[in-house]
């Protein structure tokens, strides 16, 4: 035996020793984590069959009883961002989230809030309202969803109880609610600043030449804009011109509702927007006085002091620090559940979000297959006789927009009545769905239209050949170098064939609306080429039959199912926290065995990853089986 091979006896003893060793680690090592799994599940069981033991006992529907002082005010202090319909909320996300520092803003559903304010205009141990708004957020696109909200502060105020708004200070969309209030006072070192609305994208035609990245873009329409980005370095005339349109309906309608509610001069918010500069240097730079002098806030003061203020409205607290209250969310969960009595059922349906083809999770987009299962029920149910499709989406893939009108046809069918209510934006596949209902109400500020199809791609042969990176091959048919698209460039063929079913996809769009609406085709082509509209304005273009909120478009599908007596109640199935917790189980627990979240404890990192996954998912959002999609960019 040679000496290069030579292993003594003692080496040999001591190699197999620690082969075993570390075998039993692993095993051993194995075998807690299973432990801690199980047991982990165990708990989760144990207190899930306690909860359900509970809303046995105690009824799952009953409110929740809380003690509410004579003559409290309400405090509207939602934290989270307006929603039309909130997702289920995972409560082992939740603990993640805040374990590795990647908690997202809350959802708040806009009808939570009507709810608590309605019930409390009528509640007579609620004395007034107290607006602290500092932690609501609104997107661009939510403008309709305000104005529900300051139409019922309106309705509020009318029972002749007090409104009374603070703050350290207000956002643009945080004031227009505010604006509402009887009295508005802001931090003396606060700020409001208004700037109206604007649309605003980032062009990457030049950046994506420099890179060598080719770009495929197939679309009808000369305002379908959603593509321009890839394609442009600027904003086209035609997309300007179509979003300064609507963008110029959604900000008069704030100045008015704001100057309105304020008892300004017209013209005076526009004013504060434009001339700023020239205001701060009459206040000497002040935010706060520059609100206070133009008539926007009605006093400056400290944090204190606001709490003096709302004893003196409310009357004092049991330890006397703080006024008589009753926070939003501890109301919103006192109040009992509409009841599903004996009487016929009117169905509310929701598509909120992205449409996406397939199922996807309530709030977070409108899954074709979901939303199509609820309409069928709906259909199927001998108590709906008739279905409110509520509408907030931009849009998305066309086939699945296709699968939810195929229900609502049978559901037309079956001689049940369907109207459309269009939230903040039901544009391009949103109003694809919304065009065979019997009839289409939207808000004032809705944004709608966005008739067009688009596709969009990139291929990667010119920047994979700068790195030396080729494809090559053969194959059986004309078609087939589609198989190398991506680092190979997309056949001509492919392209050609791409744009044509494009081209049917939009004419098929063109057919449905003309159909859905008693339009002749080409006049649909002149308003539709991509598009958008504003509420108001698509009223005059038959693109909706009235402008009105939820609540109209409730009582006109009444109207037209001849009921006189009727329940409204909710397709979407209603999850329990267990029933969520348990059903994302098993994803949490594999997520947790592949120890990938471990060390996201650095809050920078945490939010460049959730921007990371956020960019993700966006693009999953594409997922139309013909790569067709009817989808406003612009307008989300």
């Amino acid at each position: 035996m040679s000496k290069g091979t030579f292993v003594s006896e003692h080496e040999s003893h001591f190699t197999v020793w620690g082969f075993i060793k570390g075998f039993a680690k692993l095993v051993i090592g194995f075998l807690l984590v299973l432990q801690g799994l199980i047991g982990l599940i165990i708990l989760l069981l144990f207190v899930g069959v306690l909860v359900q033991v509970t809303n046995g006992i105690a009824g799952s529907n009953d409110p929740v009883s809380i003690s509410i002082p004579k003559d409290a005010a309400l405090v509207l202090d939602p934290n989270g961002v307006l929603v039309e319909i909130a997702e289920d909320i995972n409560p082992l996300d939740v603990l993640r989230e805040e374990a590795y520092g990647m908690s997202e803003p809350s959802q708040i559903e806009v009808h939570d809030v009507v709810k608590a304010i309605r019930a409390a205009k009528d509640d007579k141990r609620i004395k007034g309202l107290v607006l602290d708004l500092g932690a609501l957020g609104a997107s661009p696109s939510s403008a309709s969803k305000l104005h529900y909200l300051a139409d019922e502060i309106d309705a509020f105020k009318e029972s002749g109880k007090k409104v009374i708004a603070v703050g350290d200070y207000y956002s643009q969309d945080q004031y227009l609610l505010a604006s509402h209030a009887d009295e508005i006072y802001m931090n003396d070192y606060g700020n409001l600043l208004i700037y109206g609305y604007g649309s605003y994208g980032t062009y990457l035609k030049s950046f994506l030449e420099k890179l060598k990245i080719t770009t495929h873009v197939f679309r009808v329409g000369t305002f379908k804009s959603a593509v321009e980005p890839f394609i442009r370095d600027d904003m086209s005339p035609a997309a300007k011109e179509a979003n300064i349109a609507y963008l110029s309906v959604l900000w008069n309608k704030y100045t008015q509702s704001v100057e309105g509610a304020r008892g300004l001069a017209p013209g005076t918010v526009e004013d504060y927007a434009n001339n700023m500069g020239a205001i701060m240097k009459t206040v000497d730079g002040d935010f706060g006085k520059a609100a206070l002098e133009t008539g926007l806030v009605d006093g400056l003061m400290s944090r204190a002091d606001m709490n003096e203020k709302l004893m003196e409205a409310f009357g004092k607290s049991k330890d006397g620090k703080s006024f008589k209250k009753v926070g939003f969310k501890r109301y919103l969960t006192s109040l009992d559940d509409d009841d599903d009595t004996s009487a016929p059922n009117i169905a509310v349906i929701t598509a909120a979000g992205t449409i996406i083809d397939g199922e996807a999770p309530t709030g977070r987009a409108a899954g074709g297959d979901s939303i199509a299962a609820q309409l069928r029920k709906a259909r199927e149910d001998d108590k709906v006789k008739a279905v409110v499709l509520r509408i907030d989406s931009p849009g998305g893939s066309a086939f699945a927009a296709d699968i939810m009108r195929d229900e609502i046809l049978a559901l037309k069918a079956a001689g049940k009545p369907v109207v459309a209510s269009m939230g903040s934006l039901a544009a391009s596949g949103g109003y694809w769905i919304a065009a065979d209902a019997d009839e289409i109400w939207a808000a004032p500020t809705t944004i709608t239209g966005s008739i067009g199809i688009f596709g969009y791609f990139n291929t990667f042969e010119n920047a994979a050949a700068e790195l030396g990176v080729f494809v090559d091959g053969v194959g059986t048919t004309d078609l087939s170098p589609i198989l190398a698209t991506g680092i190979g460039p997309l056949p001509s063929s492919a392209a050609d064939i791409i744009q044509q079913s494009t081209e049917n996809g939009y004419d098929r769009f063109l057919t449905v609306v003309g159909n859905g609406r008693s339009l002749e085709k080409d006049y649909v082509d002149s308003i539709g080429q991509g598009r958008v509209w504003i509420g108001e304005r698509a009223i005059e273009l038959k693109l909706v039959d009235h402008l009105g909120d939820f609540d109209k478009a409730i009582e006109a599908a009444a109207k037209l199912a001849k009921l006189e007596k009727y329940d409204v109640v909710d397709m979407k199935e209603k999850r329990t926290t267990f029933e969520i917790f348990m059903g994302n189980l098993s994803t949490t627990a594999l997520k947790a065995l592949g120890g990938d979240e471990a060390k996201r404890n650095d809050s920078a990192v945490a939010k460049l990853v959730r921007a990371a996954e956020e960019k993700a998912e966006f693009f999953e959002e594409f997922n139309d089986p013909n790569a067709a999609y009817a989808r406003c960019l612009a307008c989300e």
